[in-house]
């Protein structure tokens, strides 16, 4: 999104600044598959792919994605009827949206945040035009200027008003929090970095449509338990990511630019983290986002591809 701070730029700063378990038989993998409500989601950003609309749609339908993540700015302009066509191929080529950036700058100045949200009840008519009905964000963790108290206050007064823009048009917002020690040691007071912190946040905004983005890497890296993804439900999940972490470096020392895709060296418990949704029943986007160099070194059908067959990989780690 045009105004919203991308992961890799603060991961960039970061640094500058400082497996698979048994397999399952056919009958019971049968089963187990049949519970799965959440599916595969293409963002190829993430990838380092440039991709417009039809092009990630193609990429999606080729590489057996359920979902693809919407670029509403390519729509701003079209008409409602060339809108009604777009999401008629959508539908029959059976895929489906899955979560949109924010694209309000809620981290900086008042004067910016005013600013973006100005224009932010036009841009969530267009995504409810378009049928998405999630949005997702990060929460930068920490401050140099805030306490705790002062950035959770922040945060909970304009999150709220963002949400409730979202809540008229049905769309959810989830919130991720940035798990890494050497994301948060970055600052002088740090802030919401695991799932505990970030539901007080949910808890607080109190709308009724925010929720998590649980990302497998911030779980591990904030020392999170299949026990407390156990905690949650449904309605307290709107998106997720998948990825893995570097073999060799410990967990305090990952740092959050430096990931692998999923299933790749084990060092994840995917199989705990991806069954802890099948059980609680999340039914939403599950997207890879690996800032992995090697991954964007490759082609970008290649690197689709690739991406896809990790994703399957974590499919196959679903025994109920």
């Amino acid at each position: 999104m045009a105004h919203e701070m991308t992961r890799r730029a603060f991961c960039g700063s970061a640094i500058a600044a400082g497996v698979v378990a048994g397999a399952v038989g056919p009958v019971q993998a049968a089963e187990s598959k049949s519970a799965v409500k959440f599916f595969k989601n293409l963002s190829p950003g993430h990838l380092g792919v440039r991709a417009n609309s039809q092009q990630t749609l193609d990429y999606a339908v080729k590489y057996g994605f359920g979902g693809i993540a919407p670029s509403e700015g390519e729509f701003a302009n079209k008409s409602a009827a060339e809108i009604s066509q777009w999401l008629a191929t959508m539908k029959d080529k059976g895929i489906r949206y899955g979560a949109a950036g924010l694209s309000v700058d809620f981290r900086g100045s008042d004067e910016k945040f005013r600013s973006d949200f100005a224009q932010y009840p036009k841009r969530a008519a267009l995504l409810k035009q378009l049928g998405v009905t999630r949005v997702a964000t990060w929460i930068l963790p920490g401050s140099n200027e805030l306490t705790y108290l002062e950035n959770f206050k922040q945060h909970e007064t304009r999150l709220r008003e963002v949400a409730k823009v979202l809540g008229d048009n049905g769309i959810r917002l989830g919130l991720e929090f940035v798990g890494p020690r050497t994301s948060r040691s970055r600052f002088r007071f740090p802030f919401a970095c695991a799932q505990r912190d970030m539901m007080e946040l949910v808890t607080a905004i109190g709308t009724g449509n925010v929720g998590l983005l649980v990302d497998s890497w911030h779980w591990y890296t904030s020392h999170g338990t299949v026990e407390e993804l156990m905690q949650l439900s449904n309605k307290d999940i709107v998106h997720v990511h998948v990825n893995d972490a570097p073999a060799g470096v410990k967990v305090d020392e990952q740092i959050d630019s430096r990931r692998t895709l999923p299933v790749t060296t084990g060092v994840i418990d995917m199989k705990g983290f991806i069954n802890a949704l099948v059980k609680i029943g999340y039914d939403g986007p599950v997207e890879v986002e690996p800032f992995d160099q090697e991954l964007r070194k490759l082609e970008p059908d290649a690197a689709v591809q690739k991406t896809a067959e990790s994703l399957g990989r974590v499919w196959d780690l679903i025994a109920l």
